[in-house]
């Protein structure tokens, strides 16, 4: 379910947002990071996955601490997996922390033990087509227009505030992998605008809306 948020994340003031980042796969939203963030605006502090991956393994090769809450279906207890994993994300004392194309629903504990300081990205314009089945969904919809959303997590299945969208044109003649591959290449490079956007100015959240602050 979805949830109202009222919060701020001050711009950091004399050093760089600090940021963790947590996935499951192949790491190519991390790849992006670890390419593309400005360090004097963002400090990637680690890389956390729930499963040993590539992610992890392009956070070694580039020189970041890695960590692991191992979660097995049907075996791992969800409320423990909750508990440690807040606790590994305590342990690092970020202002941000990124869900980069981690495949695990965060549990509400989590949630509420950092409101509003959970963002992900999502291969679709939510709130049309949550879920994993995102790209297909849309393939099978039949939409002209998909995108990428960067939203804030909640206790719902994508269903927090939205910080920012990009279209993405279908073509008639793409499958769920061309369509998905130009949502990634979209998706890359907005969650890095949006952190750095985020570290220059903030990010307040009233309710449903999510805004980053501008000096305007």
């Amino acid at each position: 379910m979805s949830q109202n948020f009222h919060t701020t994340l001050p711009a950091p003031q004399g050093r760089p947002l600090r940021i963790v980042a947590l996935a499951s796969g192949s790491g190519t939203l991390v790849q992006a990071l670890i390419d593309n963030l400005d360090s004097a605006k963002v400090e990637l502090l680690a890389i956390g996955a729930d499963r040993d991956c590539a992610a992890l393994e392009r956070a070694e090769k580039a020189g970041l601490p890695t960590f692991k809450v191992e979660y097995i279906p049907k075996v791992t207890d969800r409320g423990q997996w909750n508990r440690d994993l807040i606790a590994a994300l305590e342990s690092w004392d970020a202002d941000l922390i990124v869900s980069a194309g981690f495949m695990r629903i965060i549990g509400a504990d989590v949630v509420e033990r950092f409101p509003g300081r959970i963002i992900n990205t999502h291969p679709a314009l939510l709130p049309s087509f949550p879920g994993a089945q995102a790209v297909v969904d849309a393939i099978e919809y039949g939409v002209k227009v998909t995108g990428s959303t960067v939203h804030v997590v909640d206790a719902g299945v994508d269903s927090g505030p939205i910080v920012a969208q990009e279209a993405v044109n279908v073509h008639p003649s793409d499958k769920v992998e061309t369509l998905h591959e130009k949502i990634k290449h979209v998706e890359r490079r907005l969650i890095v605008q949006v952190l750095h956007e985020i570290a220059g100015n903030g990010l307040t959240i009233e309710g449903r809306k999510a805004q980053i602050s501008s000096n305007d």
